[in-house]
């Protein structure tokens, strides 16, 4: 079963190298873009561009080049008709050879706020108007296993039409909640109703963890979903009127590991929650409580560190 996402949720899985996508709807506050990569065998350097066209001579408006040369460094720049402007540098080198690496980028009124595994790293101003922002590019050498725009348009701009499944879905309006701190709770307006998607993606850190949507107003937990790493197994569970049902634990592979980061994407059906993680369909969990309009609440607890939450 191939994943379909929700309008507003733009990922990518394995990309190809150069890979360069529209961004539905074009930048605004309140938008996330993230990639999860390591570097080839072989590297020297990589660069990760927003850009106002698809065009390799069209204006940049950040430019993230991490580059390996004795001398690593990251740096930060823009190009305006042609000509790139001063650069800024930062004399550290988050992005390692051999080890799975995350860049997170927020966007602001006022600039890019850039993270490095969960960890904040450099501001950059806008110096080209983010509304006149409309593609972004990952070039050089760099293997990227997810790339996510979180809270972007429809997708109704020149090749980003949206088929007639994503049509069918309700947009993921955001904004996405960036690098929460555990443990972490969300209101959902409107609740879990079919056609309805979460995604959080996170890296464990422990024994176990668990992700819950619950009916605010009793405290039922609709679906538990309880990585128990220690053990190998991936318990799903709901608990009505205060007492737990029967435990689900068959899975063909589970796909947690602790260090590992996962992308969880769940979405409501008519019959059951389909659950994807890392972009590969892994079980559906069928309803016991069917007033999904009333589950309006994801929780977040244990053994876990987020990059984001987003619905």
């Amino acid at each position: 079963m191939a994943f379909v996402p929700a309008p507003g949720y733009q990922p990518a899985f394995n990309p190809p190298i150069p890979y360069t996508t529209q961004i539905a709807g074009g930048l605004r506050p309140g938008m996330a873009v993230c990639i999860q990569a390591q570097l080839p065998r072989d590297y020297n350097r990589f660069a990760v561009n927003f850009t106002t066209a698809e065009d390799e001579k069209s204006d940049i408006a950040l430019h993230l080049n991490a580059r390996y040369d004795g001398r690593d460094r990251v740096v930060f720049n823009s190009r305006l008709n042609g000509e790139w402007k001063d650069e800024e540098m930062k004399r550290e080198m988050p992005f390692k050879s051999g080890k799975v690496f995350v860049i997170l980028f927020e966007i602001t009124r006022n600039n890019y706020l850039v993270s490095a595994n969960m960890e904040r790293f450099y501001e950059f101003g806008h110096r080209i108007p983010m509304e006149h922002v409309n593609w972004l590019s990952v070039t050089g050498d760099i293997v990227v296993q997810t790339m996510s725009i979180l809270g972007c348009g429809a997708g109704v701009k020149g090749n980003l039409v949206m088929s007639a499944m994503q049509a069918n879905l309700i947009p993921m309006m955001g904004p996405p909640a960036i690098l929460p701190t555990v443990p972490f709770k969300a209101f959902i307006s409107g609740g879990m109703i079919p056609k309805r998607t979460l995604v959080v993606k996170g890296m464990p850190t422990g024994k176990n963890f668990v992700i819950n949507l619950k009916c605010g107003y009793n405290n039922d937990i609709a679906f538990h979903l309880n990585p128990r790493l220690n053990k190998g197994t991936l318990v799903r569970n709901a608990s009505l009127n205060g007492t737990w049902g029967q435990e689900e634990t068959q899975i063909a592979k589970n796909p947690f590991k602790q260090g590992d980061n996962y992308e969880v994407s769940i979405r409501s059906a008519e019959k059951n929650f389909k659950v994807f993680i890392n972009g590969s369909h892994s079980f559906d969990f069928d309803h016991r409580t069917f007033n999904l309009a009333q589950v309006d609440t994801v929780e977040v607890e244990g053994d876990t560190k987020l990059y984001y939450v987003f619905f």
